[in-house]
């Protein structure tokens, strides 16, 4: 019994044993295997390359309603939300005091007419006296004075008149188009001061029209070049989810502006169809496409390599085709390029495998290369191959970090706040 019991437990421990060798190399089997793809099949896809931007949305037209003249509200007839229509009443003064002035401003007409019709008699009393020379002539003269001056009482008068029924216009105040009332810091009863008062006068109401809107964004200074007006965009809106407009750029500020610590210049997007879902103050993320191209071959962005040709002769780039169990290098045209793959005019064809990094051979080779050069106390060598750029060729430095645009000239470099050189370009960007 005894030894049966011995073997039970021997058997235990080898079978304990057996499971946890094998777990142990699955384990150092998945650690030293790879950690990502190290090759790439040229395949055929569509690729966008766009400006991306966020900004704030603003009604196209927001007003500021002040009234013109002190007083007293005596009509509010609107609230906050409350959608109102050109000509609709947006409030009234208190107009007593005034109609008061406008009763006083006609006695006195009456009074100056009176006044005119009585010089007037008097004056041609004394132009027939003064032909009878029955009055001299300083009577003559005082007689047109004073009907002068009763002719002038009369016109001022009037002029009083017209001030007050201007002044009287002036306390009723009307929607200058179909608007959307914002807010309403004031309550009925409450004294307002004229705009051409202390401090611009009362603000009464702020209205808007929320059938147009517009996208004031802040476009970075690298992607300024790309843009024109009257391009559509494309826009979403992150608090209606699966929300998405069509905007309109309508301009780019030539001044810039520094948001965020970032400097950038400002562009006015406006929104077409507006949904009665978006309002002012939403935050919305602006997509303008630049270049695209349609079906076309492509590989990913750090299986395209750029190193110069010769002493002070241009860049150019490359890829490693697999051929066979090694790798050839070929020289290849970069078209439209996103954030992750570059179209490949010439070089390549669908199926093909590219590998992403730097082949074994060629890193012996470039190993090689040094350790002679320090042996022989020389300088480097021609540089190694580095990470490809932008499909347009034109940009050799990443976007800064804050912004969305389009990759830089190394496609594996960090992006930077600042424009920074190039790596050195005997160290491969893989």
């Amino acid at each position: 019994m005894k030894k049966l019991v011995i073997l039970i437990v021997l058997v235990g421990a080898g079978a304990g044993g057996y499971y946890g060798w094998n777990r142990w190399q699955t384990v150092s089997r998945a650690a030293t295997g790879p950690s990502r793809p190290t090759t790439a099949t040229v395949e055929l896809r569509d690729i966008s390359f766009a400006v991306n931007a966020a900004g704030e949305i603003a009604p196209a037209e927001q007003v500021s309603v002040r009234p013109e003249i002190n007083g007293m509200l005596e009509k509010l007839p609107v609230d906050v939300g409350d959608q109102v229509k050109k000509d609709s009443l947006l409030f009234k003064l208190d107009d007593k005091l005034l109609q008061q002035q406008r009763a006083s401003n006609l006695t006195d007409i009456e009074k100056a007419r009176l006044s005119l019709e009585k010089g007037e008699r008097d004056f041609k009393r004394a132009h027939q006296l003064l032909a009878d020379k029955l009055i001299s002539l300083e009577v003559y003269d005082d007689t047109k004075t004073a009907f002068d001056l009763a002719k002038n009482a009369l016109e001022r008068t009037q002029r009083d008149l017209a001030l007050t029924d201007e002044q009287l216009t002036k306390t009723v105040v009307r929607a200058p188009f179909d608007c959307t009332i914002l807010t309403r810091p004031v309550s009925m009863g409450q004294a307002v001061s004229g705009s051409g008062g202390f401090n611009s006068g009362t603000e009464v109401l702020t209205i808007a029209d929320l059938n147009s809107m517009i996208i004031n964004a802040q476009v970075n200074q690298a992607d300024v070049p790309r843009l024109k007006a009257g391009e559509a965009v494309e826009v979403t809106v992150e608090a209606v989810a699966g929300l998405t407009v069509t905007g309109l750029v309508e301009r780019v500020y030539p001044q810039a502006t520094i948001k965020n610590n970032i400097k950038g210049y400002p562009a006015r997007i406006a929104l077409k169809n507006v949904d009665p879902r978006i309002r002012p103050g939403m935050t919305a993320n602006v997509k303008i496409p630049v270049a695209s191209a349609a079906n076309v071959a492509s590989v990913p962005l750090s299986a395209v390599f750029t190193e110069k040709a010769s002493e002070g002769g241009q860049m150019e780039r490359f890829v490693y085709v697999q051929q066979g169990e090694s790798f050839e290098k070929r020289n290849v045209k970069v078209g439209v390029s996103d954030f992750f793959n570059a179209e490949i005019q010439e070089g390549l064809k669908e199926g093909e495998v590219v590998s992403l990094e730097l082949p074994k051979e060629e890193r012996d080779k470039k190993g090689q290369q040094a350790t002679k050069q320090r042996k022989g106390g020389g300088e480097a060598g021609s540089p190694g191959p580095r990470a490809a750029g932008p499909a347009s060729g034109t940009r050799t430095n990443p976007a800064p970090a804050s912004s969305t645009s389009a990759p830089g000239a190394g496609a594996n470099q960090k992006a930077s706040p600042k424009s920074a050189p190039n790596p050195p370009a005997s160290h491969p960007s893989h």
